[in-house]
C-alpha cells in the first residue's frame, strides 16, 4: 500500500483548500451565454491576470501578452469575424450536424462585458529558450497554461469564461492590430453569469459526451491498459 511522504503532507494544502481547487477544475466550464451585464471591478480582473501570468512557461520566457477588449466597436469586429468563420465551418458537416452546428450558442462577444485575446511571443527570450530547443511549440503550450490559470481562477471568482476559436487568426491580428511574428493564441469573452450548468454545453446538447478516464490512460508504453488504477478512479468518480 503506498503511503503519503511526511514531506507531502507538510506542503499539501489545507483539505478546504484542496477541495476548492478542484472544485475550480471540475466545475469550470467554457460560458457562450447568461453573461450579465455588470462590469468586472479592475481589482478582480488584476487578479485573474495576475493568475494568469503566474502560469509556468519554458525557460521561463513568459511569452504571454494579454488585450483587455472592452470597445463595442472592436468587439463587433470580432464577432463579424466569427460569423463569416463559423458559416465556412458549418460547411464542413452532413445534416443533421450541420443544422445542430448552427443552432449552438458558440459565443459572447457582444454580451459579455470584457474580452480579452492571449498572445504568444515567440521571439520573446531570445534565439535560444531554455528547454525548447526539440519542441519549438512549448511556447504556445506555455501560453495555454496561462489560459487555464486564468479561467480556474475566473471560476473561483463566480465568473465566466468562453473561447472563441470559430474565427481566423490572421483577421483577428488585424482587428487587434498584433504585429508579426505575436500568436493570437485564444479569444476569451468573460463576465460574470446568471449561473452554471452542471454539465458542458456540448455534453448537454448531445454534441460529445466525456470520455471514459480509465480508456485514457496506459501502462509503460502505448495501448497498454494501466490496471492499478481502476479502482481509485472509479473512487474518484471519473465520469463527473
Amino acid at each position: 500500500m503506498s503511503v503519503v511522504p511526511k514531506t507531502a503532507e507538510a506542503h499539501a494544502l489545507p483539505r478546504e483548500e484542496r477541495r476548492g481547487v478542484y472544485r475550480a477544475i471540475h466545475e469550470r466550464r467554457d460560458v457562450r451565454s447568461n453573461f450579465l451585464p455588470a462590469d468586472i471591478p479592475d481589482v478582480i480582473l488584476a487578479r485573474l491576470l495576475d493568475a494568469a501570468h503566474h502560469a509556468p512557461s519554458v525557460g521561463f520566457m513568459q511569452p504571454w501578452n494579454f488585450i483587455v477588449i472592452r470597445d463595442r466597436g472592436v468587439r463587433a469586429a470580432v464577432r463579424d469575424a466569427f460569423l463569416q468563420e463559423r458559416v465556412r465551418a458549418a460547411a464542413l458537416y452532413e445534416e443533421p450536424r450541420r443544422s445542430q452546428f448552427l443552432a449552438l450558442k458558440l459565443e459572447g462577444i457582444l454580451d459579455a462585458p470584457v474580452n480579452l485575446c492571449v498572445t504568444c511571443d515567440p521571439t520573446r527570450g531570445g534565439l535560444h529558450v531554455l528547454g525548447r530547443s526539440a519542441i519549438p511549440e512549448t511556447d504556445v503550450y506555455s501560453t495555454c497554461c496561462a489560459v487555464q490559470n486564468f479561467w480556474l481562477a475566473a471560476r473561483a471568482e463566480g465568473i465566466g469564461v468562453g473561447w472563441v476559436s470559430i474565427v481566423q487568426p490572421g483577421q483577428l491580428k488585424r482587428i487587434l492590430s498584433i504585429p508579426a511574428p505575436v500568436i493570437a493564441v485564444a479569444y476569451l469573452c468573460v463576465g460574470f453569469v446568471s449561473d452554471f450548468s452542471d454539465t458542458p454545453d456540448l455534453e448537454r446538447a448531445g454534441w460529445r459526451h466525456r470520455l471514459s478516464l480509465a480508456d485514457l490512460v496506459f501502462e509503460d508504453q502505448w495501448g497498454r491498459p494501466e490496471t492499478r488504477l481502476g479502482a481509485a478512479f472509479a473512487a474518484r468518480g471519473e465520469d463527473r
